[in-house]
């Protein structure tokens, strides 16, 4: 039951921490303009590099060693306060690296730059980790809330004309900053007092290095997509593949938060040595990603023509075509997010996690470098899709002889028949009909085709399901 409930806490903190952004996408779209948007994206896509180095990976080795050591608050609070000491100093070092580029290096869009550094200041304060390793979500979702509605409210009071990008960059950075903050009062209740004579920082460097590179490999196609079609095709495109993206990332918010919650619930289990265990709980979140991910990846290519309208303005014209290849990602990201965060990492199989995303970013920039010149979006779109492909490949490569696939996949081709349907019938829909109404019923009929697709051909995970909507509460065989 407290998994369940870290589950829906997480997809709200997750979805949150996108929606805000997302709501306004709107809006700014038609405020600002595709190049004041594609600006922003571009100049974002950098400073997540100054932002990635500065982190050195403690996000998930954060998540990991606070799960390892909950039980005992005096090594849990020397734990914490060593990893944040630590990555202070070494976002300090960033920050300067990235003053030495804004100011010297940069050629362009240089004010967009420096205002977009406050990305930097949150990224010291953010100790979202701590609360992750203790499976404590509630915190996240409240205090965040909170703040992303004010940046909200800010968004639509001032940010009324093209010359209000600056404003923008400082208001979307500026809440993620004071989100973070946030959650620092709640340390009295959670740390002991511990001496700064106790801490030696430098033990979690190389093991945050260690999952600092796979961290990088994932941030090439997360971020350089942007990065490269704003140098080599246009500053426009970037923005296209920016919104499409955030549409996806959405949709992955609310499938990929079972790894950050399962993430220390795994870790603790293996740590006690119950590796049995550990499988059953792969398997089981892996058929529920599947469930969730096939239905949202074919739904929303379903949809692409009436929503990309609708949703980005008549400026945004072409962007359904991204649409119509990008959410494929969401299967294969569920899947390596379930065996990669959910098995890998807390197992300690570090060797082949890495391999597979820095597989993966390799395959990415090469198609990148043959594609995005002459197809633009629509290219960077295709190779991230075949990149995802690569890391869930590599993975269930290395698992093949610990993991029984056949189980895994066993209902797999039943969430593919149901959604493939699905689409099909919706995207028939939207061609009888367009518009919000258009739209609206191209949802409806989409849920419950795969609705009863899905009763109909009972895949494994309704018996988990249905038991806890019965009994309020996950078996132990289960979750």
């Amino acid at each position: 039951m407290k998994t369940v409930k870290n589950y829906l806490y997480n997809v709200a903190y997750q979805v949150f921490v996108i929606i805000v952004p997302l709501i306004t996408v709107p809006y700014i779209s038609r405020v600002l303009g595709k190049t004041a948007v594609g600006i922003n994206a571009y100049t974002n896509s950098i400073v997540t590099y100054f932002v990635l180095f500065g982190s050195i990976g403690v996000a998930l080795y954060g998540n990991r060693t606070i799960a390892y050591r909950r039980n005992d608050p005096k090594a849990l609070t020397k734990a914490f306060w060593e990893i944040t000491l630590l990555r202070l100093l070494t976002i300090i070092v960033s920050t300067v690296f990235y003053m030495i580029y804004v100011f010297f290096i940069a050629k362009e869009y240089q004010d967009v730059l420096l205002a977009q550094s406050i990305m930097l200041l949150a990224a010291a304060f953010d100790i979202s980790w701590l609360f992750m390793g203790l499976e404590d979500f509630k915190k996240t979702v409240v205090r965040n809330m909170i703040v992303k509605l004010a940046s909200l409210v800010l968004i639509f009071t001032f940010v009324k004309t093209r010359n209000d990008l600056i404003l923008f960059v400082i208001v979307t950075a500026g809440s993620q900053f004071l989100g973070n903050l946030t959650f620092w009062p709640y340390l009295r209740k959670t740390l002991v007092r511990v001496t700064v004579t106790e801490l030696n920082l430098w033990q979690h460097f190389m093991p945050s290095i260690y999952l600092f590179i796979p961290e990088i490999a994932t941030q090439v196609y997360l971020v350089l997509n942007k990065t490269m079609l704003g140098k080599w095709y246009s500053v426009d495109s970037a923005g296209f593949f920016d919104n499409s993206d955030k549409i996806v990332r959405v949709l992955l918010a609310v499938v990929t938060a079972t790894g950050t919650v399962m993430l220390p619930r795994v870790a603790s289990t293996f740590a006690a040595g119950n590796f049995e265990k550990v499988k059953s709980y792969l398997n089981v979140t892996f058929d529920f990603v599947s469930i969730i991910s096939f239905p949202l990846s074919f739904g929303i290519i379903a949809v692409a023509d009436n929503f990309s309208l609708l949703y980005f303005g008549p400026g945004f014209a072409g962007i359904e075509d991204i649409l119509k290849v990008l959410p494929l990602v969401i299967i294969f990201i569920s899947w390596s997010n379930a065996i990669g965060k959910q098995y890998l990492l807390p197992t300690n199989q570090m060797k082949p996690y890495t391999a597979s995303v820095v597989g993966g970013a390799f395959v990415n920039v090469m198609l990148n470098i043959m594609v995005i010149a002459t197809f633009g979006p629509v290219g960077a779109a295709v190779a991230s899709v075949i990149a995802e492909g690569v890391v869930t490949s590599i993975q269930l490569y290395a698992v093949r002889q610990a993991l029984d696939l056949k189980r895994l996949f066993k209902n797999t081709w039943k969430y593919l028949v149901a959604a493939g349907t699905m689409g099909i019938v919706a995207y028939y829909v939207g061609t009888l009909r367009a518009g919000v109404i258009g739209l609206v019923m191209q949802v409806i009929v989409g849920v419950i085709v795969y609705g009863l697709l899905i009763l109909l051909l009972k895949p494994t995970i309704l018996k988990v399901v249905l038991n806890f909507i019965k009994t309020r509460r996950i078996s132990e065989d289960g979750l």
